[in-house]
């Protein structure tokens, strides 16, 4: 899933010291690191170039600069070439390298993307180094998304997902003091401040990242996996009661039945500060207020509530995983800078100087002074992803579930509509390659 935050304002600041510090060997953490059990040695530079493909926005200048000299002090004689890609086209490119005699060592794609590169055959299975890196600690929406009939071939980078962002003035002027935990009070909260010329939300009826989220916490998912074939669940009980609760939170604003969140900074900046609610990643507050200066300060987060208060709600996660092609040339040495990013120290400067999610809910503290990462985290912590199936792209191409939500928000019957969602998702997620 493509990375929709903006890379953070004073970068530099916050990566101020990274190279010294991460250069230091007589450090804590890399005695610790040192010490692991069944932890691997450095491999030999010997001259090598390790060639990186990371996307644009996922990392600074600053902190590529740093891992680099990180790296190529702990491996002399080796060189880190960190090649940066654009997300237009990705996808051909990423499969052509793979096939190729001259792919490159290491390669970050997005999350959903796994499954499709994985199922070709091109990728290294990192199966035996998923505890060595702390997996049982990665954020779930990240680290499941990486395996393959059971096999390891992406390893966590990055993540983000969806929260509510309020208007802190109108939540103020109504004396909500405490953000809503949990359904039934986020939906008493909404009415209340859903009045005269003032939008309780701005939700448009086809956010169908936030409707994954609903039909997960009532138990079911878009679609699974049983033997070999796909089976969609927009027809259910689950799925029925999720769309009710989305209509019923959708009618408490004015976005379009049939809109997405394509236009949703726009509309957000052009209001005014009249829309006391939106669900978007944080860094899109960033967006509007660039847009609309007058908006600076009045933007709160919380976590999408849950329908109790025990955890947030369920949340999408996108973001991205690292992967080794099998046709590396320097494969070891490609382990190592996955190693390097993974590692707490280096994975607290990405998400600090980014504001994304580190990749491990362990590391909950490295986003904790900013509000919009803290909310993002708690939300991480119920994470999940769509479909782990290599033609899930192809799903979202002529995405279903934006038409099948548009039904229900117009009044639609929910189960009829969800019986025709499911068999457009499940034939393209049965069709054979």
């Amino acid at each position: 899933m493509k990375r929709r935050l903006l890379v953070a304002a004073g970068v530099a600041a916050a990566l101020t010291g990274v190279a010294a510090c991460g250069s230091d060997s007589s450090s804590d953490d890399n005695k610790k690191e040192s010490k692991a059990p069944g932890a691997s040695a450095p491999a030999a530079g010997n001259g090598k170039t390790v060639r990186v493909w990371l996307m644009k926005g996922s990392a600074p200048d600053d902190y590529i600069a740093a891992l680099k000299t990180k790296f190529e002090a702990d491996h002399p004689g080796a060189k880190l070439d960190v090649q940066i890609q654009q997300w237009n086209g990705i996808g051909q490119k990423i499969t052509g390298a793979l096939a190729s005699n001259d792919a490159p060592d290491v390669v970050e794609a997005g999350n959903t993307q796994i499954a499709q590169y994985g199922a070709s055959g091109g990728l290294k299975d990192l199966s035996s180094k998923v505890n060595e890196l702390g997996g049982k600690d990665w954020l779930t929406g990240l680290s499941d998304p990486g395996k393959v009939d059971g096999k390891t071939y992406g390893i966590p980078f990055y993540a983000a997902n969806r929260v509510v962002i309020y208007n802190k003035d109108l939540f103020a002027k109504a004396g909500i003091t405490t953000p809503p935990k949990t359904r039934a009070e986020w939906l008493d909260v909404t009415t209340r401040l859903n009045t005269g010329d003032q939008q309780g939300i701005y939700l448009p009826g086809q956010n169908w990242y936030f409707y994954s989220g609903l039909l997960k916490d009532e138990g079911a998912e878009i679609a699974t996996k049983s033997g070999s074939a796909w089976k969609a669940n927009l027809d259910g009980a689950p799925a029925v009661a999720a769309a009710g609760f989305y209509k019923q939170l959708q009618a408490l604003g004015k976005a379009a039945k049939d809109g997405d969140e394509k236009t949703q900074p726009e509309v957000l900046a052009a209001d005014g500060g009249k829309i006391a609610q939106f669900i978007a990643v944080p860094g899109e507050a960033e967006t509007i207020i660039k847009s609309n200066p007058a908006l600076k300060d009045k933007f709160g987060f919380f976590p999408i509530p849950g329908k109790d208060a025990s955890k947030a709600g369920a949340t999408l996660t996108g973001g991205s995983d690292l992967m080794v092609p099998e046709a590396s040339k320097n494969q070891d040495l490609a382990y190592d800078v996955i190693k390097l990013i993974n590692s707490d120290e280096w994975q607290s400067k990405l998400a600090q100087a980014t504001k994304q999610l580190p990749n491990k809910t362990t590391l909950a503290s490295a986003v904790t002074a900013d509000p919009g990462g803290a909310a993002m985290m708690e939300g991480a912590k119920n994470g999940f992803a769509t479909p782990n199936s290599p033609n899930w792209a192809s799903v979202e191409e002529n995405n279903p579930i934006k038409a099948y939500l548009t039904k229900v928000m117009t009044g639609g019957d929910p189960a009829a509509a969800g019986k025709e969602a499911n068999g457009s998702i499940e034939k393209t997620l049965n069709t054979k390659n």
